[in-house]
């Protein structure tokens, strides 16, 4: 039988820990969430690998260290409410859910976000609430948000989601830039978005979020 908490210990060992994410909340999620509950079943033994797992269609779960590195940029506070766009079969909510008030997850695949919310239930994330629908249009019924957070590349960020973004609120997102991506935050002052670099990571560009290309002949 294989021993997933040993696994998670290792996970934070080796990949979170020397990524220089030391945030008590953090860690303490990332050893408590059972990320092997929150992967495509044929891919269970790959769940703590350091790479993103797939979730088919471009979508995937993203690697533990880059996941821990933007919650650490964000810094999220038990009093905030967090949107969580792309949340996949759920992994994602369900550790943010340990160090926030209360999450929205959104997912436009109804299987995955079926498969989420028994997941997210079976682990007791009952401050998450599920939301499906469209991955570039978010949640603005349940906004507006302190904190927003993508799972997965963009090449480009819709007005509609930065709008959900309350003032003073951030967002973290990953840039799809050539061969490597970039990490930003993202800070809503005066109605104005500052973006800040974080970190280098990669990742699949989430459906929606590609650039518009002109037509050429």
């Amino acid at each position: 039988m294989t021993d997933y908490a040993a696994r998670r210990t290792m996970m934070v060992d080796t990949q979170i820990r020397p990524s220089d994410v030391t945030k008590f909340p953090i860690i303490d999620a990332m050893l408590s969430v059972p990320r092997e509950d929150f992967v495509p079943a044929d891919k269970v033994q790959a769940a703590y690998v350091g790479d993103n797992v797939s979730l088919g269609g471009n979508r995937v779960v993203l690697e533990p260290r880059t996941l821990a590195k933007m919650l650490d940029a964000l810094d999220i506070t038990p009093d905030e409410l967090v949107l969580d766009i792309a949340c996949g079969l759920g992994y994602s909510s369900a550790v943010i859910a340990k160090m926030a008030a209360a999450v929205v997850a959104v997912e436009e695949d109804e299987t995955l976000a079926e498969e989420a919310q028994t997941a997210l239930s079976r682990a007791g994330a009952d401050n998450v609430i599920q939301h499906t629908g469209a991955l570039t249009a978010g949640a603005a019924a349940h906004g507006p948000y302190d904190v927003i957070v993508l799972q997965g590349a963009v090449e480009r960020m819709p007005e509609e989601i930065l709008a959900q973004l309350k003032e003073g609120g951030r967002i973290a997102a990953l840039f799809a830039e050539g061969e490597l991506g970039v990490v930003r935050v993202g800070y809503k002052i005066d109605g104005e978005m500052n973006w800040r670099f974080a970190f280098n990571a990669g990742a699949p560009v989430l459906p929606g979020f590609e650039r518009h290309r002109a037509f050429t002949l």
